[in-house]
C-alpha cells in the first residue's frame, strides 16, 4: 500500500488540531477553578460561566479545533486523524502540570508515554486508505419478449 504524502498545509492543520484542543480544554479548566460548582439544577450559573474570559477563550479554541478537525477528516481517514491528535494528551499533561500545577501520578505519565508510542506506530501508515474503485456495471441487456 502506498503512503499518501501530506502537504505542508495539511501538517499545519494537524498541528493546529493537536494544539487547539488541549489548550482549549486547559483554558476551560483554568476558568472553572475560579467558579463555584456548576450543576444542571442551576442553569444560570452555567450561562454565567460561559461568559468568563478564560472559559470563553477555551470555547473559542474548541470551536476552532472542531473546524480544523473537520477539515482534516475531509482529506484523511479517521483512523489517521484521531491518533495524530492524541499527542494532545502530552500537551494536556504538560499544561496541567506546569500551568495549572496539578499533580500527575506515575501511572498517568506511563499511560501518556504508551499513547505517544502508539501514535508513532499509526503515523507510519497512510493518511488515506486506498479504496478499490467500483467496477462499472454492464448495461442491461434488453430481453425480447413475445
Amino acid at each position: 500500500m502506498a503512503h499518501s504524502s501530506l502537504s505542508a498545509r495539511q501538517y499545519l492543520i494537524l498541528a493546529f488540531v493537536s494544539i487547539s484542543a488541549p489548550l482549549g480544554d486547559t483554558l476551560l479548566a483554568r476558568g472553572m477553578t475560579h467558579m463555584p460548582a456548576v450543576t444542571l439544577a442551576h442553569p444560570f450559573a452555567l450561562v454565567a460561566a460561559v461568559f468568563t474570559p478564560w472559559i470563553a477563550a477555551g470555547i473559542a479554541l474548541l470551536i476552532a479545533f472542531f473546524a480544523s478537525y473537520l477539515t482534516a477528516l475531509s482529506w484523511a481517514d479517521l483512523t489517521f486523524v484521531l491518533p495524530a491528535t492524541a499527542l494532545g494528551n502530552v500537551m494536556v499533561a504538560l499544561l496541567s502540570r506546569f500551568w495549572l500545577h496539578e499533580v500527575i501520578s506515575p501511572e498517568r505519565w506511563a499511560g501518556i508515554v504508551l499513547i505517544t508510542l502508539g501514535v508513532g506506530f499509526v503515523a507510519q501508515g497512510p493518511s488515506l486508505t486506498e479504496r478499490a474503485q467500483p467496477a462499472e456495471e454492464e448495461p442491461m441487456k434488453e430481453v425480447a419478449t413475445r
